[in-house]
């Protein structure tokens, strides 16, 4: 018997409370809007646990076609926490992290969606240039711009 073995990961998932102003911001770091749709029904809710849900998504692409994010927005029933300003040290999910080739490009372009670092931009040996931004909604994301061979 074979065993069953990882095939790929799919997506991440973010809930926002604005997914307009989602998507314009990862549009603007490089991820293109692959579709946008309401997700709702008695099957949904049979999945996530959460029962009665009608949720508006819209799935994100990274231009190599490997990755997506699926930004979520419900409309009901109510979002009931709110782990946006977490600091980097607590339980759970942190951030999602992305390659950019130009760090400094990349951090004015997101400074006009709103986008500021954490602390500071930092060089990581003479692997990367690191940073940790916060963008729409206080997320959490890591940019890093590969150096020398990393590239």
């Amino acid at each position: 018997m074979t065993q069953s073995r990882l095939l790929r990961m799919d997506n991440v998932g973010i809930v926002v409370e604005s997914l307009d102003d989602a998507i314009a911001f990862f549009a603007e770091l490089g991820l293109t809007l692959e579709g946008r749709m309401t997700i709702e029904g008695e099957w949904a809710g049979r999945v996530t646990g959460v029962r009665d849900q009608r949720v508006e998504i819209a799935m994100m692409v990274t231009p190599d076609g490997h990755s997506r994010l699926e930004l979520s927005r419900f409309l009901s029933p109510d979002v009931v926490a709110d782990h946006r300003s977490a600091p980097v040290n607590a339980l759970g999910y942190l951030r999602a992290m992305f390659a950019v080739s130009d760090l400094d490009d990349t951090l004015a372009r997101l400074a006009r969606h709103g986008a500021r670092v954490v602390d500071e931009v930092v060089r990581y040996q003479d692997a990367y240039r690191l940073c940790y931004i916060r963008g729409p909604e206080g997320l959490l994301i890591g940019l890093a711009e590969p150096l020398g061979d990393q590239r």
